[in-house]
């Protein structure tokens, strides 16, 4: 099993809309196993983290 994690890292200024959203909804959609973390500094998200699994089929 590999691992491939990607960090984004969003400005700290949001507006309506706010534009991480629309990162995460695209991180979630293109995931099949892995974690979309949010991390929120001062009530602001500041940085979207994706952990994606690779799985493999087949026998060993």
């Amino acid at each position: 099993m590999s691992l491939h994690t990607e960090i984004i890292k969003t400005s700290s200024t949001a507006t309506l809309p706010p534009d991480w959203l629309g990162i995460v909804r695209e991180k979630v959609e293109g995931l099949r196993y892995g974690v979309v973390q949010i991390v929120v500094h001062d009530g602001k998200v500041t940085q979207i983290e994706r952990t994606e699994k690779t799985r493999l089929e087949g026998k060993s």
